[in-house]
């Protein structure tokens, strides 16, 4: 079985910046072959919270940045909503390569899920970022996220909206699990209730940063 793995294509010793260029040949995982570009984490390494979400959706795997669809903006607004300076947060994914398939017939891309050895393979791109930034807390948007960061048996629906410590830790940062922006987008008649719980999680971040 070919081994999925970016650690060879992550340069010692670089900043974000350099992170980002590296990031855009990374060859770890199959998913760079389909995906548009690579789509590597927004925001200042002086950012105090970090958030991360799963994955690149289309929007995102077409203009090279984190979070400028539909769920970005949910996000936005729920970070406005909460009192978080959007100055303060970095933005990223677990997987910086969009996963998608195209139905027979069809011409959209729908999302598909990445499994655990995509996410395991990228892992050393969102550890290199934590390190470099040195937040004081870890937003993990969505299940894929949280099982990225706390590992596979986290339940983001057991443990939501609490202030944690992982094991191992994350240079004394501590990782938040709440709802990912695209799940208030699906969330139907219930959309309103899941978004103002998305902010009652993140102003639990917004206390913490104060």
């Amino acid at each position: 079985m070919t081994a999925y793995d970016a650690v060879p294509y992550v340069p010692d010793g670089a900043d974000v910046s350099a992170l980002r260029e590296a990031a855009a040949g990374c060859r770890g995982c199959p998913l760079y072959a389909d995906a548009t570009q690579t789509v590597f984490g927004r925001g200042e390494s002086s950012a105090r919270a970090v958030l991360v979400g799963e994955q690149p959706g289309d929007q995102e795997d077409r203009q090279g940045e984190p979070f400028v669809g539909p769920a970005g903006k949910v996000l936005t607004r729920a970070l406005d909503d909460a009192g978080i300076d959007p100055d303060d947060v970095y933005v990223t994914n677990a997987v910086k390569h969009f996963k998608f398939t195209v139905p027979e017939r069809g011409k959209r891309r729908i999302h598909q899920q990445p499994s655990l050895r995509e996410v395991s393979a990228c892992r050393p791109w969102l550890t290199a970022e934590l390190e470099l930034i040195a937040p004081q807390v870890v937003v993990a948007l969505g299940a894929t996220a949280a099982k990225a960061l706390m590992g596979p048996d986290f339940r983001v629906t057991r443990q939501r909206g609490k202030l944690l410590t992982p094991d191992p830790p994350l240079d004394g940062a501590q990782v938040l699990a709440t709802v990912h922006p695209s799940a208030v987008l699906r969330a139907g008649e219930g959309r309103e209730a899941m978004y103002e719980s998305l902010v009652t999680d993140l102003r639990v971040v917004a206390e913490q940063l104060s």
